[in-house]
């Protein structure tokens, strides 16, 4: 490694190579796309977007994008060409080495060509937008913000789904790290769907008041700027019409909906990758055997040069290629080779854009044969009254067992996957009996109670059947003969019941009674009973039931008198499994609440809050763990207070009928802008329990209409 103090003359000649590469859109004046564009805010700085074409629509969204968020998306820029730590610093130096380990750029741009005509203006688009902004406002913003190219933008892309999709678990850290120490590796990659995750439903006309099919839609993310959703309505006349959200950076909406129908997302868990051992051979350096013959590995030294507050430092490692996949790691015999459809993939948001473009179930059935998106749960609702759920994924077929961490030993392509299950393959239900379809992150077989799948029939592979607190909570509220208004489904989404105290509650109590307790206990016994089993922010119990369990489940192998049995789906798991340890950290309990709030009766919302610049508000929810619906997370500020910083996030809710009727909000709001009256106006409907009425009609969005504007006005 060596340093210098040449980061201003590394940052001038930055900024002019990228300056360059954006010589393409001299043919295509920048004011010209721009006058192709109608840009309409609404009620909370909603854009409505209205192009001439995908390029110009694309156009307008990069330009609110960047109103809303430009230096955010240009680190995200820099994040997948992988040269972040040139501007933030050796902090960010291993975020480089892995995007260019893993090749993000170069892939982008070695398939570029290979993308769809219509998906590759909106690219185009969506660079010359934010450049054209970046153009308007450049006394306004950091030096290092620049123009972008539309591989920028498709680079940013392969690494927003491979947050999701690529060394999932961190599989690859944890072969290496098992070799090494030469242990057992970890086989299973750790299902997540019980603490985060995001809910989903879908209701057919018979299940609703208004005889027409409904759907909500709720990811769960951190609250950071990696996963800032953004909300949006994009409009091509004749080719696209679509409310919806995306994550910052991106030219595609991917969950939302148009006048004929809507899907939405949560995350899935199937076994999209695995690791190969391959044998070097000995007779040749760096290659290895396979199916009788020698391949080459194909050798990358990277070099990087990033920021250090005397100037400037260069590191340089060497990393390999093979034609299956990375190569993740050698020793002197074996490499071992990461094979990924999140790697062999690139047209992702493509497929997103094509789904947005559909105007009937079999058109969007055809539309996912592509199996491009690699993951995602779906559940989809149309006009037409269906409702349909599918566990998606571009699905190896492997021809061994699954493995995770563990390498697989491979010497021919029999050992290898090699073929995708089509999506006929896939766990699915259309128009099931009892009217829905639902999903909190758990796996598919029990999305609905009438017509469960059987775990059987599906290849070992796919996941085993279980079903989180979270999820049963979830059927709780959909699991009958109620019909539901788009009101009441709006509603229920914000459910503050904790499940868990349901289960345990109850025999919790008991067990301390028979320990004859001291007085302080009673009276904290008399709390916990007088507690309605929610996380109301006015709520008092909540505070010191969590407690409770966050001491009792720690290192604690019998949670339950009666673990969850798949024959009792949604009254299992219950009862206290080790009452010894239930009777000591209820004590424990007991001493920290009264420590950290000054009473075992602590409000809910006292503690836990939304805070964005001057809103500070309580809130209702908590951990999926512990059965919460409404799946927050919290980290503690410097006042004790708990702070929502992941989670419930984009959340809507639309009615298929002539034309759709919706409800939305963004818990953070639309905005990074601090001085924006959009910085956090949807914040306090957030913290109540309320969402906004989405404008999606042109008489809607003149009734909400904040101005009109074209992008450079």
């Amino acid at each position: 490694m060596k340093s210098t103090n040449l980061l201003s003359t590394l940052a001038s000649c930055f900024a002019v190579s990228i300056l360059a590469a954006n010589v393409a859109y001299a043919t295509k004046p920048r004011p010209a796309l721009a006058n192709q564009v109608e840009i309409r805010r609404t009620e909370y700085g909603v854009p409505h977007i209205k192009g001439e074409t995908l390029e110009a629509v694309a156009f307008g969204l990069a330009w609110c994008q960047a109103e809303d968020h430009a230096v955010t998306i240009m680190e995200h820029m820099l994040r997948a060409r992988g040269e972040i730590s040139g501007h933030a610093g050796e902090s960010e130096l291993e975020s480089d080495f892995r995007n260019r380990q893993f090749r993000v750029r170069a892939r982008a741009i070695e398939t570029y060509h290979k993308l769809s005509p219509d998906f590759r203006s909106m690219l185009e688009g969506y660079a010359a937008g934010f450049s054209y902004y970046v153009d308007r406002h450049r006394a306004e913003l950091p030096d290092w913000v620049q123009p972008i190219t539309p591989h920028d933008v498709a680079a940013h892309g392969l690494t927003g789904v491979a947050r999701f999709a690529f060394n999932r678990g961190k599989i690859v850290e944890k072969m290496i790290k098992n070799l090494e120490a030469g242990e057992t590796v970890a086989k299973a990659f750790d299902d997540r769907e019980g603490h985060m995750g995001s809910n989903m439903w879908a209701f057919s006309p018979d299940r609703t008041k208004s005889g027409k099919a409904i759907l909500m839609g709720n990811p769960h993310q951190a609250w950071s700027k990696v996963a800032t959703y953004y909300e949006a309505h994009l409009t091509v006349p004749g080719k696209l019409n679509f409310y919806g959200s995306t994550f910052i950076g991106r030219p595609v909406l991917t969950t939302g909906f148009n006048e004929h129908l809507g899907w939405t997302h949560t995350v899935n868990y199937p076994d999209l990758e695995e690791i190969y051992e391959l044998t070097i051979d000995p007779s040749r350096p760096d290659h290895y055997l396979f199916d009788g013959g020698s391949v080459p590995m194909q050798r990358d030294d990277v070099t990087i040069h990033f920021k250090k507050d005397d100037g400037v430092a260069e590191e340089t490692r060497t990393y390999w290629h093979s034609p299956l996949g990375p190569i993740v790691y050698r020793t002197n015999t074996h490499a071992y080779a990461l094979k990924s459809v999140a790697y062999d993939e690139f047209r992702f948001y493509e497929q997103w854009l094509h789904l947005a473009q559909c105007t009937t179930y079999d058109e969007f059935r055809s539309v996912l044969d592509v199996r491009a998106i690699p993951m995602f749960n779906i559940a989809y609702a149309d006009r037409e009254g269906n409702i349909y759920y599918l566990w998606n994924g571009s699905i190896p077929d492997i021809p061994h067992k699954k493995m995770g961490a563990e390498p697989v030993a491979a010497s021919s392509s029999a050992d290898i996957w090699t073929r995708v299950h089509p999506i006929a393959e896939l766990p699915q239900l259309l128009n099931p009996k009892g009217g829905y379809v639902q999903n909190c992150n758990s796996p598919p077989y029990f999305t609905n109670l009438h017509e469960p799948l059987a775990r059987n029939a599906f290849p070992n592979h796919f996941p085993d059947n279980r079903l989180s607190l979270r999820t049963q909570h979830s059927l709780d509220i959909v699991h009958n003969k109620k019909k539901f208004s788009l009101e009441e489904v709006r509603d229920s989404k914000f459910s503050p019941g904790m499940l868990l105290a349901d289960r345990v509650k109850v025999d919790l109590i008991n067990v301390v009674k028979k320990t004859k307790p001291n007085e302080e206990t009673r009276e904290a016994l008399a709390v916990l009973k007088d507690w309605d089993n929610t996380t109301r922010a006015e709520s008092r119990g909540s505070v010191l039931f969590k407690s409770w369990w966050a001491k009792y489940s720690k290192d604690n192998d019998e949670l339950y008198e009666l673990s969850w049995d798949e024959k009792k789906p949604t009254s299992t798991p219950h009862g206290i499994g080790n009452t010894e340890r239930a009777v000591s950290a209820f004590a424990e309990a007991i001493a920290e609440t009264t420590k950290k709030h000054g009473d075992v009766a602590v409000v809910w919302g006292d503690v836990h809050r939304v805070r964005r610049g001057d809103v500070d508000l309580p809130v209702s929810g908590g951990s999926g763990l512990m059965g919460c619906f409404r799946a927050l997370k919290f980290k503690e500020a410097d006042d004790g207070k708990l702070i929502v910083n992941s989670g419930d996030s984009w959340i809507f809710t639309v009615e298929f009928g002539k034309s759709p009727r919706a409800y939305s909000v963004v818990g953070y709001s639309q905005t990074s802008n601090e001085d924006s009256p959009h910085f956090n106006d949807q914040t306090v409907l957030y913290a109540n329990n309320q969402m906004k009425q989405v404008a999606f009609t042109e008489t809607e969005i003149a009734n909400q209409l904040l101005r009109s504007y074209r992008p450079g006005d």
